[in-house]
């Protein structure tokens, strides 16, 4: 999403800190201080206007002066604990041991809850896009950013960004 974001003309605020591996071939798009929300939460005053990657357990320590926009990314949960095995796999890392059942369990409790506390923040909007549908359809899921955000967006170059081949943790039913 970050890359769809800075292809259809936004800014990111990034640092580069994270390079592109091979668990993340095209980047990570990351800020490293966003880690720090909980110290110093300054660096979002510099995000105005620009997009800025922020993982769901951290949304709540956004400062509550500023207006939000949030596309919130949901992944199907059995891919998310595989991709993250995968990747601890690559770095060379222990997985934790673990049965994914729990693991997903806790990632279910902790969304449930997320989305909870973001319907009860009044200077946040969200919009829920959905992993798959961005992979299958992404021409449409640009369009509904753009709208969502009310920006003129380079829908085409939104959609180019997606790499289906770069999926590689999927979970068939």
């Amino acid at each position: 999403m970050m890359q769809m974001l800075s292809a259809g003309g936004m800014s990111a605020l990034t640092d580069g800190l994270r390079s592109a591996d091979a668990n993340n071939p095209r980047g990570y798009y990351e800020l490293e201080s966003v880690k720090s929300l909980a110290k110093d939460s300054h660096i979002i005053a510099e995000g105005d206007d620009k997009v800025i990657k922020v993982v769901s357990s951290l949304l709540n320590l956004l400062p509550n002066q500023h207006e939000y926009q949030v596309i919130f990314m949901r992944r199907p949960l059995a891919e998310v604990v595989a991709s993250q095995d995968r990747m601890l796999e690559r770095l060379g890392k222990k997985v934790d041991p673990t049965p994914r059942e729990v693991v997903i369990k806790a990632f279910e409790r902790h969304l449930k809850d997320v989305q909870s506390w973001i319907s009860n923040q009044p200077n946040m909007s969200v919009l829920y896009t959905d992993y798959p549908a961005v992979l299958g359809n992404p021409h449409a899921e640009a369009r509904k950013v753009t709208t969502f955000l009310e920006r003129n967006f380079d829908v085409a170059a939104m959609a180019r960004q997606v790499e289906v081949a770069l999926h590689r943790e999927r979970i068939r039913a």
